[in-house]
């Protein structure tokens, strides 16, 4: 009997907490921009030159794209509440890394589908908090996050909760599909085939209702499985596109793809140390 009534208080618990995440998200997604919203210009390399495209909501723009950040978490194998957060910044022309940062910590919130940011987030904040707080040079200009933006069952993936809480433009990068809305991987894969035989490389996530959600791209030749672009916050699908292209060496853009290698890194070192 105590049994029964301490799991139907625990259950009470769980639904109260997903009932204030949920009207956190919501009141997080009013402030949700998908358009282009920054004064920086995109840079267009040609035939040995380099020239800049104006691309933004402001009338006046502020130097070039240069910094671009990157943030993953990697988690203890042996013990999963044990994570690591990892925040890099890379030189977009050289693809460089300039800056890098970590933290470790024990989460104590558990992963429920659907509600990764409450779980993440915090952790990623603070690591760009301490970065905005010294004022330091390297600064990123736009995130490039390890998970979805909107494309996303409830359309507010962890790149958007990101990007809105740290207002900063931010791109979305998955390397599984969300299936929302109609959309499916074995569907993907074959418009991203019919496509490759005509030579291009990217389809539109456009769902049942008409709505697009983001873009599937075989980001690399040699890639066997696409990446999924989604829009965080402050820049387009056209934009986000853009410059996964310019960083992606491999399949996976460089700035998550080295945010991942160092976290792993980090942690394995940091618990070597412990």
């Amino acid at each position: 009997m105590e049994r029964d009534t301490c799991d139907a208080r625990e259950a009470s618990s769980s639904a109260d907490i997903q009932n204030s995440w949920i009207e956190a998200q919501d009141s997080l997604k009013t402030r949700l921009v998908t358009e282009d919203d920054f004064r920086w210009q995109l840079p267009t390399t040609t035939t040995g030159t380099t020239t800049t495209t104006a691309i933004g909501g402001g009338e006046c723009c502020f130097g070039v794209l240069k910094y671009v950040g990157g943030v993953d978490i990697s988690f203890a194998k042996d013990d999963p509440s044990v994570a690591c957060g990892t925040l890099v910044v890379l030189d977009l022309q050289t693809l460089e890394v300039v800056y890098d940062d970590y933290s470790v910590v024990t989460l104590h919130i558990p992963y429920v589908p659907g509600f990764l940011a409450f779980r993440e987030a915090p952790i990623l904040l603070q690591l760009l908090e301490k970065m905005r707080t010294c004022d330091h040079p390297f600064y990123p200009q736009m995130l490039m996050v390890d998970g979805n933006g909107i494309l996303h069952p409830r359309g507010f993936g962890l790149a958007c909760h990101l990007g809105v809480l740290a207002n900063l433009p931010t791109i979305g990068i998955g390397t599984n599909l969300h299936h929302v809305d109609g959309l499916t991987q074995s569907t993907v894969r074959q418009l991203l085939e019919t496509k490759g035989n005509l030579g291009e490389d990217i389809i539109t996530l456009r769902g049942d209702s008409g709505r697009t959600w983001g873009a599937a791209m075989q980001s690399n030749p040699g890639a066997l499985k696409p990446i999924y672009i989604s829009v965080g916050h402050r820049i387009s699908l056209a934009t986000a596109v853009k410059i996964a292209r310019m960083t992606c060496k491999y399949r996976i853009p460089e700035p998550i793809r080295q945010a991942d290698i160092r976290s792993r890194d980090y942690l394995r070192k940091h618990q070597l140390a412990g």
